[in-house]
């Protein structure tokens, strides 16, 4: 009579195996994760860097700091801080994260 399944052995081997395989996928899934939060912030740099041209457009000087832009309703407050937690703030006229 012949058994059909899985030995103990055999489970154990794949076990291992699959456990090799996250354990080598992992860091790199938080590499990608890391450098999609820093190009998501570049952007929103980018949009904020656009509201200053407005709100120079609109009152003829930069803002002071990006609360001017927020309280005249170029951008939301949400719009002020990054993913990663960088909060974004305004150095001669343009966006930079910091």
């Amino acid at each position: 009579m012949k058994n059909k399944g899985f030995t103990l052995l055999e489970m154990i081997v794949v076990i291992i195996i699959i456990s090799i395989l996250f354990l080598l996928t992992i860091p790199n899934v938080q590499k990608v994760m890391n450098s999609v939060e820093g190009v998501g912030c570049d952007a929103l740099a980018k949009v904020v860097d656009a509201a200053i041209v407005e709100f120079k457009l609109d009152y003829g000087e930069y803002p002071s700091n990006i609360n001017d832009l927020v309280n005249g309703g170029y951008l939301t407050s949400e719009q002020t801080k990054c993913s990663n937690g960088q909060s974004i703030v305004i150095s001669d006229g343009h966006a930079i994260a910091n």
